[in-house]
């Protein structure tokens, strides 16, 4: 199931090279604020998940952010399964510009 969604990342981070059983491995995680389930009354507020976003060219595309960070964006994900276990897939990231000031103020009027 394909979609789209408005997500608060705070960090990023790729991994690329070879196990010492020669597997090698090439991938980039990105870390989203995610609201903590509280319909046990159990937990509240947020926390990090983390979800893969491709390979490590990814986190290259996003490097510029750094000092961004946290920002928000719209990612368009999937939820996949096999049979038993469902996760989420981040498949792309497009980070949303923060407003400009208009240069209009409030203006306070004093009676």
């Amino acid at each position: 199931m394909k979609f789209s969604s408005t997500i608060k990342v705070t960090g990023m981070k790729f991994s690329k090279g070879k196990m010492d059983n020669g597997t090698e491995f090439d991938s980039t995680k990105v870390y989203v604020e995610t609201e903590l389930d509280s319909s046990k009354d159990s937990a509240m507020g947020t926390a990090c998940a983390e979800y893969g976003l491709g390979k490590s060219d990814e986190y290259q595309k996003y490097k510029h952010l750094a000092d961004s960070l946290p920002f928000m964006a719209i990612a368009e994900m999937e939820i996949v399964t096999n049979g038993t276990k469902q996760k989420t897939i981040v498949h792309s990231l497009k980070p949303i510009e923060p407003a400009k000031p208009s240069g209009q103020g409030v203006k306070n009027v004093a009676a």
